[in-house]
């Protein structure tokens, strides 16, 4: 008879649990209050009340969050303090006890026997460590299965609880990560802007909601100074909101620079140094900067700071030259040199600007897209908009890379000079 009882109690338990889980639940607390009531409310089970108590840390103390049953009231936001209670601390170990109450306002409300269970995480307090949640029953007889039957509960809403506490987490990150994708989308300039006779199109697709790649068109604001566009491009080390971070970080310390009017190989030294005391560990950024002017040969000043080199297509003699990296990459070493080199810009030339996600983006067999690629690309596309190229390369690799497991933010600008040849 005492082993069919058992059973029955298992039984109802399994229900109960399969109860807790089938309900979806954004808040912990709410979870536990559906739970006691549950309790309260089954035959089986001959329990008159229920509370839901929560943990004040600071306070050594366990507040009152709910209570239901057939139990006088017990006064709002009622505590009961640790000190006062010194079998609170054995919950940690025993999970569930059965006790006489001590508490001189709840024994005035009726509540004479009661089991106690710990629900949730563990919270470490200065007078040693407690459940984050009570639960209590009380009834004038406590049968010995119950304690056994509330363990299992116990058990089953602390992992239940695990879950929301996560899932609330992760849509915290989700949110965190859409604010912060929106903030860097409002960094990135318009796709396209012209300068004299140049056009350009830059494209920024990042890996996931936030990246570590970047681009920028810097424009003077003064009408005094020399008429000049200057565009940097770069990536960040690491990966994720990391990335994006340094990213925000970067570009914002460059763009900052360069409103100074610093000379170009003065302005990455100092934010080498910068990169270099701010990120200790995802340290290292690849930066491109050029800088188009109106001068009449064209000149394009450049220093490349360990980025993957642009392309530079000449369309008279249909060459390609790389622009070679002019120092090392930001933030590995605090004293680098950084050198400034020069192309000229003929009539018709393209120079496209991209990082590693381009040139290392992978198929399903794990081969690399590669410059050649790449170049093949610009050559075909030589009598299209700067925005077309984009597309075209943009297009060719992402259908070259469908089949790959592996990808990472991918972003282009081309620059190219209008005019008959």
């Amino acid at each position: 008879m005492e082993n069919s009882n058992n059973s029955q109690h298992q039984r109802e338990t399994y229900k109960l649990v399969e109860k807790l889980i089938s309900t979806q639940y954004t808040d912990p607390l709410e979870m536990l209050k559906r739970l006691v009531k549950d309790i309260v409310d089954h035959k089986g089970f001959e329990i008159t009340g229920g509370r839901v108590w929560e943990l004040i840390p600071d306070e050594l103390a366990y507040e009152l969050r709910m209570q239901y049953g057939n139990v006088e009231k017990i006064p709002d936001n009622y505590r009961i303090y640790i000190q006062d209670q010194p079998f609170l601390a054995e919950l940690v170990k025993e999970r569930t006890l059965t006790k006489v109450e001590t508490d001189k306002v709840l024994k005035e409300k009726g509540i004479k026997l009661y089991s106690v269970t710990g629900v949730g995480p563990i919270v470490r307090t200065r007078a040693g460590k407690f459940y984050k949640y009570l639960l209590g029953f009380n009834a004038p007889e406590i049968k010995p299965t119950f304690s056994e039957t509330l363990t299992i509960i116990s058990s089953v809403a602390t992992v239940s609880m695990k879950n929301i506490i996560d899932l609330i987490e992760k849509q915290k990150i989700r949110e965190d990560l859409y604010q912060a994708a929106q903030i860097q989308r409002s960094i990135l300039p318009d796709h396209s802007t012209d300068f004299l006779d140049y056009e350009l199109y830059g494209v920024c697709i990042p890996d996931s909601t936030v990246g570590g790649d970047f681009f920028d068109y810097l424009k003077p604001e003064s009408t005094d100074e020399e008429e000049r566009l200057g565009i940097v491009i770069g990536d960040a080390s690491s990966k994720g909101l990391p990335a994006a971070i340094q990213a925000l970080f970067v570009s914002g310390a460059f763009r900052m620079g360069w409103s100074y009017s610093t000379r170009m190989s003065d302005l990455f030294h100092r934010l080498n140094k910068l990169v270099y005391a701010t990120f200790p560990y995802e340290r290292f950024v690849t930066l491109f900067y050029c800088e188009l002017t109106s001068s009449q040969n064209r000149l394009v000043l450049y220093v490349n700071a360990g980025h993957p080199a642009p392309i530079h297509y000449r369309v008279e003699s249909d060459r390609i030259a790389k622009l070679m990296p002019t120092g090392g990459l930001l933030g590995i070493m605090p004293k680098q040199k950084f050198k400034v080199e020069n192309i000229r810009m003929h009539i018709g030339d393209i120079l496209v600007l991209f990082t590693d996600g381009i040139t290392e983006a992978m198929d399903e067999n794990r081969v690399l897209y590669g410059e050649d690629r790449l170049c093949k690309i610009i050559k075909s596309q030589k009598d299209s908009s700067a925005k077309e190229i984009a597309f075209a390369i943009i297009e060719d690799v992402n259908k070259f890379s469908a089949k790959s497991d592996v990808n990472d933010d991918k972003t282009i600008i081309v620059v190219k000079r209008k005019g008959k040849v």
